[in-house]
């Protein structure tokens, strides 16, 4: 059924011969946005930090739709290494036509502030906000005009989240991001940003597939997380010309969990 969706899906968008960079692509809804953009004709470039033979997989199944497909590892909080991956990046995609920029952690320890570590803290705005800017900054630097960025955020930046606030404040730092970058890149090019809720994936695991599963699942109206999937779809969507008059928006898919707008 998923399958057919998504055939649905790209059937009725075209993004032939674009050029996507797609953050944290080896796995989760990184993984699944590679597969939708290459399904509607875009060549995709990924990175990662470590999971060198997840991202290989992934660039396999890009290259098996028949598109193009790249990996470039490094880690995603410093700043020298975000600039090698992009100089990297520019001698096979000169210029970007979409930058989806996805990657950070959610450590799963809960933590109150008063308690929490200077480490913690920064560990979490390494990966989650700076790797971000560090990442749209040099996307932004290669878009040609009529391109888009789409950044993920979560709804921890839009509700905070108890025991997680260094997570929720990097994700409320997103949404804020998003709206700057908004007017600030305009007319030329669009920001957007989603922010699911709940998501399985390898991230969430921990949670998800333990004893809070019920509870998580009752606080959510339609009655599951999403799978990496349900997010990469709107994602897609955000990309595509069907979305051309849209910008600085936040786009929640969190099957209802938080109603915002």
């Amino acid at each position: 059924r998923l399958t057919s969706h998504v055939s649905r899906l790209t059937s009725m968008i075209s993004l032939t011969n674009k050029q996507v960079l797609i953050t944290g692509g080896s796995r989760g809804i990184g993984a699944a946005a590679a597969e939708l953009f290459a399904r509607a004709g875009a060549d995709v470039a990924i990175t990662f930090r470590s999971r060198r033979a997840e991202a290989a997989k992934v660039t396999l199944a890009v290259e098996a739709l028949g598109r193009k497909a790249w990996a470039f590892g490094g880690d995603h909080g410093d700043p020298a290494a975000v600039r090698t991956i992009a100089a990297d990046l520019a001698r096979v995609m000169p210029k970007l036509d979409v930058a989806v920029i996805n990657h950070g952690i959610w450590p799963a320890e809960e933590v109150a502030v008063a308690k929490m570590e200077d480490a913690r803290w920064r560990d979490t705005m390494r990966a989650d906000l700076d790797g971000l800017f560090y990442f749209t900054r040099a996307a932004l630097g290669m878009m040609r005009p009529g391109g888009t960025v789409i950044l993920v955020s979560s709804t921890a930046g839009q509700r905070g989240e108890a025991f997680h606030a260094d997570y929720a404040a990097t994700k409320g730092a997103v949404i804020a991001l998003t709206k700057s970058l908004a007017v600030e890149c305009a007319p030329d090019i669009t920001v957007n940003c989603v922010a699911p809720g709940w998501v399985d994936t390898d991230m969430s695991a921990a949670a998800l597939r333990g004893p809070e599963r019920a509870r998580i699942d009752a606080t959510i109206p339609l009655r599951r997380p999403a799978s990496a999937m349900d997010v990469a779809g709107p994602i897609l969507f955000l990309a595509s010309p069907l979305a051309r008059h849209i910008t600085g928006e936040v786009l929640n898919v969190n099957g209802g969990s938080v109603l915002c707008g």
